[in-house]
């Protein structure tokens, strides 16, 4: 496929406006804003300009060992496809939902279906309309191989036919359906549900009610990111936000001028441009620019390499357009403006992590007194071994979080990314890893600090730095 998008030749200058990087104060202006919102712990810290490193995050007060520092709301995340067999996780906020009892018989009843990673989940109804890390955890009698539950068992499970004892100590929201009708999105709330809708969902909602150009062209692009690289998933929320909050300021501009009329199919540069800031403050380079080069690939075929990720990306980015493309928002489906979104995910996404309620269930089990530990294992037992030694996975997925992507690296960092017993959901949580004064610099590490000197250096230089930090100038040969 010819890979030169004509909407980057045709709107040159439109682009050329959204990539320009906004000034220093309206980035401040933008960030301060995120501080002080109220869905955000971070009360205490101050992002500021930062010279040749660009932004930085600073604290405003001291703090303490182990006291948080940040709970930062992310612009835009998902779960890994992957992950959804093993997790059911509100579509929005990725807390667990439904119960203990639908987490474990739902997964067991994909792996009785031999529903793999590859091929998705199955859509199911799980909604309360129609159905009622540690050192250790529990052994299971099958350390290598799970052993199979009687038929009928894990299907019973999910549909509330069976019921485990002191599953009603861990308490999930029910879960509620994308009233969208697409049965792929799952909510732990009414709220969540309708802000999912109003952020993104609404144009990549596969479902009767969805605004999408083609629901026939989303699902190919949806099937595209799935089978190649699901960070395009991550891009289409970027660009579909966009487009819908264009349309809202749009709508707000119209209302307040009383004595023009409100015609549509007229763009709004200005608007678009406002719509855009949220990316405008995080991009920095074009995915195929700044990608690692695979340990399985020469320098010497690194030209070659580039050019099929970019067209890759414009494989996608087609896709998408005929699924969602909006005339007014034109140069948003434009190639080098889809390659800054992804490779703004490539160079500053987190891991998004929530852990899960199974294990939490399964180690309360195992700490019961006898013999109320031995009556509640001759139920539980057998759904731990089908289970087998991954008995309690992780929701996981990778997010953009806008004020922790502000935080500069350090080997020797004073913070990091850690979900404490609360954090039950996919907020990013930093906590201080020493105390920490008024007025410094707070760092996290992007590696493994704990590796050899040259083996964090190779792995930084993927992030286009060579760390300068007082511990690798001691290290350094």
């Amino acid at each position: 496929m010819e890979s030169d998008c004509p909407i980057d030749a045709e709107l040159r200058s439109e682009i050329s406006a959204l990539l320009i990087p906004p000034s220093p104060a309206q980035v401040d202006e933008y960030l301060d804003e995120l501080i002080k919102s109220s869905n955000r712990h971070c009360h205490g810290i101050k992002v500021k300009q930062n010279g040749e490193l660009g932004k930085g995050v600073y604290a405003d007060l001291g703090f303490k060992e182990g006291e948080l520092l940040l709970k930062d709301q992310m612009l835009v995340g998902l779960q890994h496809s992957s992950n959804k067999i093993d997790c059911l996780v509100c579509s929005f906020c990725f807390r667990f939902i439904g119960s203990v009892e639908l987490q474990i018989g739902r997964r067991l009843y994909l792996q009785e279906l031999g529903v793999s990673a590859s091929q998705g989940c199955c859509q199911t109804d799980y909604s309360s309309e129609d159905e009622d890390s540690r050192d250790s955890g529990p052994s299971s009698s099958s350390c290598k191989e799970k052993v199979p539950l009687p038929k009928g068992f894990a299907e019973s499970l999910m549909k509330g036919g069976l019921k485990f004892p002191y599953s009603d100590k861990f308490p999930l929201p029910p879960a509620v359906l994308c009233h969208g009708g697409c049965g792929e999105a799952y909510y732990c709330s009414k709220l969540c549900a309708e802000s999912d809708w109003d952020l993104s969902h609404s144009l990549l909602c596969t479902g009767e009610k969805s605004e999408a150009v083609s629901r026939e062209a989303l699902v190919k692009f949806i099937q595209h990111a799935n089978d190649t690289n699901d960070i395009f998933l991550l891009a289409a929320k970027a660009v579909s936000s966009s487009i819908l909050k264009y349309r809202k300021l749009k709508v707000a501009h119209s209302e307040e001028q009383e004595n023009k009329p409100n015609v549509s199919g007229i763009p709004y540069p200005s608007l678009l441009l406002e719509a855009w800031k949220p990316m405008s403050v995080g991009h920095k380079r074009r995915w195929w620019d700044c990608i690692a080069l695979p340990f399985d690939v020469e320098s010497s075929d690194e030209v070659a390499f580039r050019m099929q990720i970019r067209e890759l990306a414009f494989t996608s980015l087609q896709l998408l357009k005929a699924a969602i493309f909006d005339e007014e928002c034109k140069s948003l489906f434009s190639l080098d403006i889809y390659g800054h979104i992804i490779g703004m995910f490539e160079l500053n996404n987190l891991d998004l992590v929530v852990a899960s309620p199974v294990e939490d269930y399964f180690l309360y089990i195992d700490d019961l007194p006898y013999p109320e530990k031995k009556e509640a294992e001759e139920i539980t037992r057998p759904f731990l071994d089908a289970l087998g030694d991954d008995y309690a996975v992780c929701c996981q997925g990778t997010a953009f979080y806008p004020l922790q992507s502000c935080m500069n690296h350090s080997c020797s960092p004073n913070a990091k990314a850690f979900k404490r017993e609360e954090d039950r959901d996919g907020q990013a949580t930093i906590i201080a890893l020493k105390p920490i004064s008024k007025g410094e610099e707070v760092t996290i590490s992007y590696v493994d600090e704990d590796l050899p000197f040259e083996e964090r250096q190779a792995l930084l230089a993927d992030y286009g730095f060579k760390c300068r930090c007082p511990k690798c100038l001691e290290e350094e040969p």
